[in-house]
């Protein structure tokens, strides 16, 4: 398993992996995805002796490094040089339902068992708590033998402070660093290691300060070194045997150098003892600046520039100090409302290899693709820049800046794990993206005082993309219909008459002209991607509408359109393209995303968009013809997301001939975020085998043994199209809840997470009854499965579950 990696970070925090061999790698603390991002001689180790008989083996906490040929387009198992050389255990087990990784140490050179926890708080609803800059550690240590034995567990960090989080370090050299200093400080039974830079200038993006903690008086500090060996000198020196004073503060590192600073914890075992050390590694980096090239036309105002967004966590804190601190007084609440939710959804009727790919759906969420700036807005990258696209854009920074309307349309985990993140997204939409026209730019430009993206090329596609539009009434919907305000209809209203008027004058239901979309290109022709979405936007909008009369006008327009678009683009299996002769169309071909509208429409209860004959009819055929077994006889034209003897969902094929010269762009890739949703409407519609077929191949691909399965790619690292599986898991409970009436709906048998705005925890159902528990919040509920309750509304709470027998 050598190519996982979980990320360990909150929310818009930054983040370093812990990897299945238990090394730390990845660091992207400094507000900037880089994800081959270095911090050398950052460790943990282990030193076991005793007397009799002699022993004294000190190791540090890292599996042999993995080799073998590479993955395309994939950097999770790169290991550093300076690790390779490192005196490591002999194996690791590892284990994790994310965010919580579990590593074991392995090696017969010493009597004792070393096992790892490894997580950052994850409490859905919660945003602050689940937006520490923090990972935690726990080790647990026992002695396995019949002899006594001392032990010492060393962690070891480089001080990280002044650097850009961009450029390569060597060894101790980087840009940024120079004058680093590392202190010790001693409080409430903690010992830290408190590392500062006073010489950065206090708004450069390298500025702030981090932590090394541990929850032991007792500890002893080496706080200025510079080689491994050095620190591993000093852990099987004598200092670390008698209790020393604290050294002094390091004197401010040499230019251009930093430091390295380390904890020893020690302890002595009897046979059979066991002990348990915490250690948390804390960062404050406040100075997030919009410093990537954003899309648009050439304009200083926007390039790569020094305008301030700061982070929304250092409004809460005031310095890593600070941030350990609560860690160090709450640790215990957050590990148990962590593994609360942990055990919400393994505990759940998914299956194991279920549990972990969809609790895995979070890690996009609290990779750097996205963030909240210092005034609490949510910004999404499409991904993190990486191996895949180091072609055209490097492999430092966010991909594709800033919230992308059309990709985002895929995306289901943050609107259920943390709604009031989608809200502000809306807000963001329509308070400031939003044309005087009505359109919607299809990216936002930061920080949003600047002048958005009206009547300019924009890129990716370059006029305002329509299926981000529509997908924008879709999640508006879905926010109203979770928690949120009706306050956007004014603007989404203005937004469907300039669609109306742009792409449908005549009134007829169904779209024409061009339709830029996601695929990066204009689509020509009446189509059933752009056209389900719109059939599911007018839906969606009759229902949020508050004047009967337009409703009903949404209601005329849906059936005219409905019918016409299935009578355009049924051709006896699956939906066509109307025939064009321009470039870059699919025409005759099989799109996977040709239902998306539909997708949506099952997960806000809006109905059969067509034909329920004709849809099943398109999914069997999406499935039978675009699911490909296999890729070594393929030839990719573009981007490898699945190779060798991988299973994947081509994104459009042509069984019917007729391809294209010049064919729709990325028709020859796999995209998870198109398998999920063909995969979810797939259950939706009673079609498990072939949800199945796909959802197998997806989940081996990401097994660990060639790519991550905290990592789903795409145009970068953490792509945000993927956090569409989060319907996957809706598909298969069957719960389907609106908060504006407190419905509750159930139609899968067995154990579910159930999140509504206001509290979660999990439902069951079997033919006896539903019951429902709440962990978290409170949960009002007036009707389940259509029969409103007799008493009046019901509010479950935390302790007191609520139960309904059948009958």
């Amino acid at each position: 398993m050598r190519f996982v990696a979980m990320p360990l970070g909150g929310i818009g925090t930054g983040n370093l992996a812990i990897c299945a061999d238990g090394a730390l790698r990845q660091w992207q603390l400094q507000n900037v995805g880089n994800h081959r991002g270095d911090l050398p001689y950052t460790f943990f180790a282990l030193r076991v002796s005793r007397p009799e008989p002699p022993l004294n083996t000190t190791l540090v906490l890292q599996g042999p490094a993995g080799s073998g040929p590479a993955t395309p387009l994939v950097t999770d198992d790169h290991v550093p040089g300076w690790q390779r050389d490192l005196p490591g255990v002999s194996g690791t087990s590892f284990r994790a339902t994310y965010p919580v990784a579990n590593v074991d140490f392995h090696d017969e050179r010493w009597p004792v068992e070393v096992a790892l926890e490894a997580f950052n708080p994850l409490v859905p609803l919660d945003v602050e708590r689940s937006s520490l800059p923090a990972a935690l550690f726990t080790f647990t240590i026992t002695n396995t033998g019949s002899l006594p034995v001392y032990m010492w567990l060393a962690a070891a960090v480089q001080n990280p402070v002044g650097h850009d989080g961009k450029t390569a370090i060597d060894g101790v050299r980087a840009r940024g660093y120079g004058g680093n200093v590392n202190r010790v400080r001693r409080e409430r039974g903690w010992t830290s290691l408190v590392m500062e830079n006073p010489s950065v200038d206090p708004v450069a993006a390298g500025a702030g300060q981090a932590v090394l903690t541990a929850d032991s008086v007792s500890a002893t500090v080496l706080p200025d070194w510079q080689h491994p060996q050095e620190f591993l000198r000093f852990l099987e020196s004598r200092a670390v045997h008698t209790w020393l004073p604290d050294p002094p503060a390091s004197g401010p590192s040499a230019p251009g150098q930093t430091w390295n600073g380390g904890l020893v914890v020690p302890a002595a075992l009897e046979p059979g003892e066991s002990v348990r050390v915490r250690l948390c590694l804390a960062w404050h980096f406040p100075n997030r600046y919009a410093d990537f090239n954003q899309f648009g036309p050439p304009n200083p105002q926007w390039g790569p520039t020094r305008f301030w967004l700061g982070n929304a966590y250092a409004t809460r804190f005031a310095d890593a100090l600070d941030v350990a601190a609560r860690v160090r007084e709450e640790w215990t609440s957050l590990r148990e409302d962590t593994l609360a939710w942990v055990d919400t959804i393994a505990g759940s009727s998914l299956s194991p290899v279920a549990v972990e790919h969809l609790a895995a759906q979070a890690a996009i969420l609290r990779s750097p693709s996205c963030f909240q700036s210092a005034d609490g807005a949510f910004f999404g990258f499409e991904g993190v820049l990486g191996a895949s696209t180091a072609m055209w854009s490097g492999d430092v920074g966010g991909s594709c800046p800033l919230n992308c309307t059309h990709v985002w349309n895929y995306v289901q985990a943050v609107a259920r794990l943390f709604p009031t993140l989608e809200r502000a997204m809306r807000a963001t939409e329509f308070d400031v993206m939003q044309a005087p026209e009505g359109y919607l730019p299809h990216r936002v430009i930061a920080p949003t005082y600047l002048r958005q993206l009206w009547d300019v090329p924009i890129g990716g596609p370059v006029e305002p993309a329509l299926d981000g539009m529509l997908g924008a009434v879709l999640k508006t919907y879905r926010e109203v219909r979770h928690g949120g305000t009706d306050r956007h209809w004014p603007a989404i209203h203005r937004m469907l008459t300039h669609i109306r008027k742009k792409w449908d004058p005549e009134g007829s239901g169904v779209l024409r002209g061009v339709q830029p979309s996601t695929h990066d290109i204009d689509l020509y022709g009446v189509n059933p991607f752009m056209g389900t979405l719109w059939l599911a936007g007018l839906r969606a909008a009759e229902e949020m509408s508050p004047d009967l009369g337009y409703a009903r006008e949404l209601r005329e327009l849906f059936e005219r359109g409905s019918a016409a678009y299935d009578e355009a683009l049924f051709n006896g299996e699956y939906y066509e393209q109307q025939e064009t002769d321009r470039d870059f169309q699919w025409g005759r071909g099989c799109l996977s995303d040709q239902l998306i509208g539909q997708w949506w429409a099952h997960q806000l209860d809006l109905g059969h968009l067509l034909p329920r004959e004709h849809v099943v009819s398109a999914l069997r055929a999406v499935v039978g013809h675009n699911l490909r077994k296999g890729f070594r006889d393929f030839d990719h034209p573009y981007r490898v997301f699945a190779d060798e003897d991988d299973t994947g969902l081509l994104m459009c094929s042509w069984p019917r001939g007729g391809r294209p010269a010049v064919p729709t762009r990325y028709c020859d890739e796999v995209w998870t975020g198109s398998e999920y949703q063909v995969a979810a409407h797939c259950l939706w519609e009673g079609l498990d085998t072939e949800a199945w077929a796909i959802l197998d191949g997806l989940w081996a691909r990401y097994d660990g043994r060639r790519r991550n399965p905290y990592n789903e790619i795409e145009c970068g690292d953490h792509y945000v199209r993927a956090m569409a599986g989060w319907s996957v898991l809706e598909a298969m409970s069957g719960i389907s809840w609106d908060e504006r009436t407190g419905h509750l709906t159930t139609r899968s048998p067995g154990r579910w997470p159930l999140l509504l705005s206001s509290g979660w925890g999990h439902l069951t159902r079997d033919p006896a009854g539903a019951e429902i528990v709440c962990t978290a919040g409170s949960m009002t509920i007036r009707a389940l499965d259509g029969t409103v309750f007799e008493h009046g509304p019901v509010t479950v709470t935390p302790g007191h579950p609520f139960t309904v027998r059948s009958g």
